[in-house]
């Protein structure tokens, strides 16, 4: 079985998105939808046979769709997905699912009458370094959690707003949030400081904070602080977890796991392991076969996350703890 899958989005992701698709076995990508026809045809034209769409009404009426990738900025979710749910096409979208906490209550909503197949692109979860965490825990009581996502200032114009990106914690360090639910439990309450120190003096119309800590307590009794920012120069970064336990200090980034015991320090690392192939099989599994087993990351469950990024926003905003709803 030949399975289509349609392209919504034509940035970067995108690319890399439609990339993987063409190279496996017995998929095509017959076409792109952009939000100008122009843009769409541009992308299109890297992938043999594909067609651009400036709408995704046109591509949907058009095409005959088993799947369909969402890769577009926070603000553009919402009206692409109810399309997608009313024409029963299952969907795998980019993170975050929105820059705001409204749309994806509507969706989420509105998936619950439904079976329809969703993945999320939390890719972290895929990762061989992240499967050996959750196993080298899996014996060990977790005390303490620290997390962090400090990078720099991404260069495109809807970043830097509000409303465009739902800001760092949300568009970017929802990655480390999502694998302290993940790894550890789910959330019951957060208390989040941020602040903009830098970038409102280096770059026009700055509305996102620049530097933040989020202090989350888990249901299990975990404590957890997650500190993010992106005032750091072009190419700097650090990205991790360090869990506390009482066996061990368990620390990984995204390619690199340290086990700390009072043996001593056993370290691995991954040089190939593309976390963005791995979660694209599993969804193209489900696709084809109904059984969404391996899909680490489903609608539903990322919106668990969604919410304790927006609750984050609302902590730092009116200063107090705030709870989060089941």
């Amino acid at each position: 079985m030949t399975l289509r899958i349609g392209m919504v989005g034509t940035g970067s992701f995108s690319k890399m998105h439609a990339t993987i698709l063409s190279e496996m076995k017995d998929v095509i990508v017959p076409s792109f939808c952009g939000s100008s026809k122009e843009k769409a045809d541009k992308i299109a034209a890297s992938f043999e046979g594909a067609k651009g769409y400036g709408l995704l009404t046109e591509m949907l009426k058009t095409e005959q769709l088993d799947a369909v990738y969402v890769c577009v900025p926070p603000m553009a979710h919402g009206e692409i997905e109810q399309q997608l749910i009313d024409h029963k096409i299952p969907f795998l979208i980019e993170k975050p699912l929105a820059a705001e906490g409204e749309t994806p209550l509507s969706i989420i909503n509105q998936l619950k009458e439904t079976s329809l197949i969703t993945s999320v692109g939390y890719h972290f979860r895929y990762k061989g370094s992240v499967q050996k965490l959750k196993e080298s825990l899996t014996d060990s009581q977790i005390g303490i959690v620290s997390g962090q996502w400090m990078g720099d200032m991404p260069q495109v114009h809807w970043w830097r707003k509000q409303e465009g990106s739902g800001g760092l914690f949300i568009e970017q360090t929802t990655h480390i949030v999502d694998l302290l639910r993940y790894i550890a439990g789910e959330i019951e309450e957060v208390y989040a400081s941020y602040g903009n120190l830098v970038n409102h003096k280096k770059f026009d119309n700055v509305t996102v904070a620049d530097v933040g800590t989020v202090s989350l307590k888990l249901k299990s009794g975990v404590v957890a602080t997650l500190s993010n920012t992106c005032i750091l120069p072009p190419g700097m970064s650090q990205v991790g977890m360090s869990f506390y336990t009482d066996k061990s200090i368990v620390t990984w980034e995204p390619d690199k796991l340290e086990i700390t015991e009072a043996i001593g320090l056993k370290q691995e690392e991954w040089q190939e392991d593309n976390a963005y192939r791995k979660e694209t099989e599993a969804f193209l599994h489900a696709v084809r076969t109904g059984d969404t087993s391996r899909i680490l990351s489903d609608y539903a469950d990322a919106y668990l996350t969604h919410q304790i990024t927006c609750a984050s926003l609302e902590s730092a905003r009116k200063g107090v703890p705030i709870k989060i709803n089941s």
